[in-house]
């Protein structure tokens, strides 16, 4: 009887593999590759563990508790090196954005948003979007690719690295919250996004608790009670309308997961219960789905469910089709909300001056791939042109 050998980690044609985004199997294997292993092996498990999770470690020469021997070894075949951050803007309300550009030249944008009492980080899942919700800027950019584990992982450490947040703090955190509610939609990469949550919220590492952590979905209605049981976290619907007509037409996943089925998968989330509620986003849209008789029948379908109502008013894009609902429009809907026994705050927009506000965020990506076939198109249609002249 034979087992099969898991395949080499290390990159066959020498080049650096980069250890972040790496579990301890990963590491482990890393080791043993090396020829590394040995009988301390767990404990360099550890050792490399606590540089890369818990201290934030840039270079392998930071990790002083580490042999000579496996630092050099580990230098002549991996790296610890962080993604590019092409773009740090920040707000005039204190909220700061990154555009991350990784090794292949695709980007993301990540947002930290720092209030009185928490600091939230919103994580990119796909460069791009598999979805089109029509109010979203995210939406209008089609999807490039999903990100691994190490991209989702490297967002909170570059964003730990400008609050200047390592070692890993026990509490009193700059950085206390994670919403996966950035570019794309997380439930279709939902492998690599729970073996990046899973090493973000390991104790001995950056030891992020689940019970901090949000993870938004238009509703892949299969996927939602996986994640549930997989990874615990918090559970944020971006539901925005009552109905099926309007919600086809805003968010055109519903066409395939209605709201129905929508609804018996929040009923049916595992651990639901009112201490650990399902956030139902709810973006206004003037004249679309802000009435009071929306609210109401908002109420009437989210019943039963141990849940809170987040409002957030439309953040405008340029050439974006719909307007914000007006101040008493979204404070109407939100008594009635309220009045019927559900939280619903009113989301104040964060970010907007450099848009990063929710449903703002689109990397320069697709602008910058346009550009390149725009330039491509001319140089071929010139190139035509000189090679008709010589016939």
């Amino acid at each position: 009887m034979t087992t099969d050998t898991p395949a080499p980690i290390l990159p066959a044609d020498g080049a650096k593999l980069n250890l972040i985004g790496l579990d301890r199997e990963g590491l482990g294997r890393v080791l043993d590759e090396l020829g590394q292993g040995g009988k301390p092996r767990r404990m360099r498990i550890q050792q490399l563990w606590h540089w890369l999770y818990n201290r934030g470690a840039k270079s392998f020469d930071e990790m002083t508790s580490i042999s000579k021997d496996l630092r050099a070894a580990l230098v002549e075949r991996t790296t610890v090196e962080r993604a590019a951050v092409t773009k740090s803007l920040l707000s005039v309300d204190g909220t700061r954005k990154w555009l991350v550009k990784w090794p292949d030249g695709q980007e993301v944008e990540s947002v930290f948003i720092p209030d009185d009492d928490r600091g939230t980080l919103c994580v990119s899942s796909q460069v791009g979007c598999t979805l089109t919700c029509r109010f979203c800027h995210t939406g209008t950019q089609t999807l490039v690719r999903n990100l691994g584990p190490a991209e989702i992982v490297q967002q909170v450490m570059i964003a730990r690295d400008a609050l200047g947040e390592w070692p890993s703090p026990s509490d009193g955190r700059l950085l206390s919250n994670i919403v996966m509610m950035g570019m794309g939609e997380p439930l279709y990469n939902f492998d690599n996004v729970a073996a990046g949550l899973k090493i973000v919220m390991d104790n001995e590492g950056i030891s992020l608790s689940r019970r901090r952590i949000t993870l938004s979905t238009a509703g892949v209605v299969p996927m939602m009670k996986r994640a549930g049981e997989e990874l615990g976290v918090n559970l944020a619907v971006s539901l925005h309308a009552v109905n099926d007509e309007i919600r086809d037409r805003i968010v055109p996943l519903n066409k395939k997961y209605p709201i129905r089925d929508l609804m018996q998968a929040c009923r049916d989330y595992p651990g639901l219960n009112n201490a650990r509620r399902i956030t139902f986003e709810y973006v206004m849209l003037r004249d679309v789905n802000d009435s009071p008789a929306d609210a109401r029948a908002l109420v009437q379908l989210i019943k039963g469910i141990p849940a809170k109502v987040n409002l957030i008013p439309f953040n405008p894009w340029p050439g974006a089709p719909f307007e914000r609902s007006t101040a008493e429009a979204i404070k109407t809907f939100s008594q009635i909300v309220f009045d019927a026994g559900y939280a619903s705050p009113v989301r104040t927009p964060r970010g907007e001056d450099i848009m990063a506000a929710c449903g703002q965020l689109k990397s320069d990506s697709v602008r910058q791939r346009k550009a390149d076939l725009l330039r491509q198109q001319v140089d071929a249609a010139f190139a035509a042109k000189d090679a008709a002249a010589v016939a």
